[in-house]
């Protein structure tokens, strides 16, 4: 690897909060990919690349030999505890700054604060907005006083943040208008979900009118707004997660000057850098894929930047749950980011001088940049 990659203080611009108590092998292995449960009717996910890769990467840091069985593994994770594990793992990345999505289990997960002391590192909040317009539906407001509430409430929220996240992906898919909602459209639409749960209906929020008036207004907060795109969960209806779905949306605010930031973007990566190319505020980055495919990982990473411009592109793990999932997504980013700035190298394709700079600007300085952080 090469050294200015190796010893890069990196910004993780998207990631959660882990698991503060110890996991038996079925618990474990649920939380280590997007699936919803290990199946009967398969093997084990320690038989692919993530589980691959945990044996082979994670189990130093836990002071075993590499490829070590699954279970011997378990083990000492186990012996050692998961504040011990949490700890060795979050240090093992060399991240500065951690921006955490805290919206999802957070009576489950550690905190941001927590987080930050875990790994000896700042954190910095990102507030989702779908949560926030949950919150609000909760509260009992009407419709009519629906948008106002709602943008209090943003408002409050986002004080100490230094982003909000929208996840219409998993809801209704990005195939979202460009305009701001009117406001008796969002009455209207209020008025249409707040009925259903009044009837009795789940407050989940999956409404395109709503998620398109939340996104406005924590664009008019002048906040960059994180979109999950492409992989995730059986929730997600991946057909209508490609972010060229988002083309209205972008040209309709890309005169605000607010960042919009594509997560994740698998197997959509390459359509995300074509955006991230053409849309001056558009930023992307490959996290959850990226420790998710192992040792392919590289190659994402590689097919992404060869459109996505350095200055756009953004280190992230997208870790949830378990310590490996940061170590994986870290060291993985580092090979991969290296592996293609060496060949770039070896064929003279650019000088030292201008690799170091690049890898500067996709491990830290975008994300610093994007979100305001200050140099450490």
């Amino acid at each position: 690897m090469l050294s200015f990659v190796e010893d890069l203080r990196l910004v993780d611009h998207h990631c959660h909060g882990l698991v503060g108590v110890e996991l038996d092998r079925p618990a474990f292995e649920e939380m280590l990919t997007e699936a919803d449960t290990v199946s009967a009717l398969g093997t084990t996910l320690f038989d692919s690349l993530i589980g691959l890769a945990v044996r082979r990467w994670c189990a130093p840091v836990l002071d075993l030999e590499p490829h070590v069985s699954a279970d011997d593994y378990l083990a000492r994770r186990a012996e050692l505890g998961a504040d011990e594990v949490n700890r060795r793992f979050l240090r093992s990345t060399g991240t500065g700054d951690f921006v955490v999505d805290g919206g999802f289990m957070p009576d489950k997960l550690t905190s941001s604060a927590e987080l930050a002391t875990l790994a000896g590192a700042r954190a910095h909040d990102i507030v989702r907005l779908e949560q926030v317009a949950e919150n609000v539906a909760r509260d009992g407001t009407s419709a009519v006083g629906f948008a106002e509430a709602c943008a209090v409430e943003l408002a409050k929220r986002t004080v100490n943040a230094v982003g909000v996240k929208s996840i219409a992906a998993y809801r209704v898919g990005l195939d979202l208008a460009g305009e701001r909602p009117s406001d008796a459209e969002v009455t209207l639409a209020a008025g249409d979900w707040l009925s259903d749960v009044e009837g009795g209906k789940p407050v989940r929020l999956a409404n395109e009118v709503l998620h398109r008036f939340l996104i406005w207004t924590g664009i008019e907060l002048r906040l960059p707004v994180q979109f999950h795109v492409g992989y995730g969960d059986s929730d997600v209806d991946l057909h209508r997660c490609d972010p060229l779905l988002l083309t209205g949306l972008l040209r309709a605010t890309r005169k605000t000057g607010v960042p919009i930031l594509l997560l994740h973007n698998y197997p959509f990566h390459r359509q995300a850098a074509y955006l991230a190319q053409v849309f001056e505020h558009v930023f992307v980055d490959v996290g959850l894929a990226t420790h998710n495919a192992g040792s392919r990982a590289p190659a994402l990473i590689a097919e992404t930047l060869e459109l996505a411009p350095f200055g756009k592109f953004l280190f992230s793990t997208d870790a949830f749950g378990l310590g490996e999932l940061y170590h994986l997504g870290t060291l993985l980013f580092r090979r991969g980011l290296s592996d293609f700035l060496r060949a770039g190298l070896d064929a003279g394709e650019f000088s030292t001088p201008d690799a170091e700079r690049l890898a500067v600007l996709a491990g830290a300085e975008n994300a610093r940049r994007v979100y305001g952080l200050e140099p450490l």
